[in-house]
């Protein structure tokens, strides 16, 4: 069993302010972090750390940035013999978060944009592969009918909202998207009812569909059915790299078995988690953290 995840990975950048600049405005800042990144980086780790056996199909650049990627990779237990050098910059974003935990982010793709679709190859083993929206999406093809090929559970996370083609959509087994990537994606200004915006994202394709509402909780969407789940109530630090925490261990606990439902559950908790610590305590969430927050929150 493994999870495969071919994505993006970038260096972030994240500089707190006390709000978001508007046109022309210059913010003071309050403090800058420089944090490995790109949600496929960001989904591979947090899918290792929730205890799956994790490979990457990525590409960084030759220069500071890319070795700081793949050290951050390693150093979680991915596999990185899948993630290509690229003689110029690594992948990097901005991002601004501000008082009450929100941002907003700037990426600049560089080395992610050359990765070779012809080598993205989910290993034999994989039941779960990971896929998202910083990367070509002929590479998201490749590792769809991968999965399909291999039998595995092919899992789209269309952050940020773009374009998906009816092939890549009718290679998916689960579709995951906010709020915003739903509006976008059903071409609404935005969505009411978030169980009937899951029923038309389900009918271009995917086999279920999961909307992510913040602290509105989630819906899940399968077999025709929507579940509502609320979302467990933390004190914010904040959101940024909340949305990847969820997806990587949704994917982890499809791998060890878990139904939809119950894989969903897990993802909420650990965002949850996530969102609440300090980005340096990030590292040290465990599934034990986890699951207990689960237990806590159980009626």
């Amino acid at each position: 069993m493994s999870v495969f995840v071919a994505g993006s990975l970038h260096l972030d950048v994240i500089v707190r302010a006390p709000h978001l600049p508007r046109a022309d405005e210059t913010v003071r800042g309050e403090g800058v972090a420089y944090v490995a990144g790109g949600k496929g980086g960001n989904q591979a780790v947090a899918a290792a750390r929730m205890g799956a056996r994790v490979a990457m199909a990525g590409r960084v650049g030759t220069d500071g940035f890319g070795e700081r990627l793949m050290a951050h990779l390693r150093a979680a237990g991915v596999d990185c013999a899948g993630v290509a050098r690229d003689p110029g910059p690594s992948g990097m974003s901005v991002a601004i978060v501000d008082a009450d935990g929100s941002y907003g982010a700037v990426i600049v793709s560089a080395a992610n944009l050359a990765i070779d679709p012809g080598a993205v190859v989910p290993p034999a083993d994989a039941r779960v592969v990971l896929l998202q929206n910083e990367v070509p999406e002929a590479v998201n093809l490749a590792a769809a009918r991968g999965a399909r090929a291999a039998g595995a559970c092919a899992i789209l996370n269309a952050a940020p909202a773009r374009a998906v083609t009816a092939e890549l959509m009718a290679l998916i087994d689960v579709l995951i998207v906010n709020r915003i990537e739903a509006a976008d994606m059903l071409g609404l200004p935005e969505i009411g009812d978030p169980a009937e915006a899951a029923a038309r994202l389900g009918a271009l394709g995917p086999r279920a569909v999961i909307v992510t509402l913040g602290a509105g909780g989630l819906v899940v969407w399968e077999d025709g059915k929507a579940q509502a789940m609320a979302a467990h109530r933390v004190a914010v630090v904040s959101t940024h790299g909340a949305g990847d925490a969820f997806a990587g261990a949704l994917a982890a606990a499809l791998d060890a078995g878990e139904g939809l439902g119950a894989a969903a559950a897990l993802g909420q908790a650990a965002a949850a988690l996530y969102v609440a610590a300090p980005e340096g305590a990030r590292g040290a969430i465990t599934p034990e953290a986890v699951r207990a927050l689960m237990r806590r929150a159980a009626p």
